[in-house]
């Protein structure tokens, strides 16, 4: 297995990408934001994803975005191809993202949203702490991209404060340890975000 930073040479597998993310999102019901393949093409193009081949086989990906002229990195699109999934790759390719941030935009802060207690998960091990989204960018273009998510009706129903996603982020110039990440806690956080957010939408 190789996890290795994409080239333009890598832009044949990005409707692959793409239509594995789609996939995904379907069958998982959850609100993940739609990047097409001429998206994914610029992400390569310009050395900011990584992609992970088994002999010449897609397996999974993840790529940059850079927010607020450069102070936040974002890393969207983390996926694993089905036949993949369970053996630790997207923390792998979590890890290679990372450090790729790290090498190209040291000064940054990093910080993602997400739904999916994994990622959570590999987040928190990597130094990442729930933050409220006030914490986060406040580029426009950034939230547009949450326009394609299912759940989009609810971001913009709290103005931005609060969503079924919660905000993570990894400050480089801060030194204090992550705590230990409690999963009971996330989830019972994650249902009550659903039951409070739901209930206002059908009032």
């Amino acid at each position: 297995m190789e996890i290795i930073r994409a080239k333009a040479e890598h832009i044949t597998y990005a409707k692959t990408i793409s239509a594995c993310i789609d996939e995904s999102a379907k069958s998982r019901g959850t609100g993940i934001a739609r990047r097409t393949p001429a998206y994914i093409h610029t992400k390569m193009q310009n050395g900011n994803a990584v992609i992970a081949l088994d002999n010449g086989i897609f397996a999974g990906f993840c790529y940059i975005e850079v927010w607020g002229h450069g102070k936040y990195v974002a890393h969207s699109g983390l996926i694993v191809a089905p036949e993949y999934r369970g053996q630790g790759l997207a923390k792998k390719i979590k890890k290679e993202v990372f450090n790729l941030s790290l090498q190209k935009y040291p000064e940054a802060k990093v910080f993602g949203i997400t739904t999916g207690m994994a990622v959570m998960k590999i987040n928190y091990q990597l130094g990442y702490k729930p933050v409220h989204f006030s914490e986060l960018t406040d580029d426009p273009e950034f939230w547009k991209g949450c326009q394609t998510c299912k759940n989009y009706d609810v971001l913009t129903r709290t103005e931005r404060k609060m969503c079924l996603c919660t905000g993570m982020l990894y400050d480089p110039k801060d030194d204090s340890p992550a705590k230990k990440i409690n999963s009971k806690v996330f989830s019972r956080l994650k249902k009550i975000k659903e039951s409070l957010l739901f209930k206002k939408k059908n009032a």
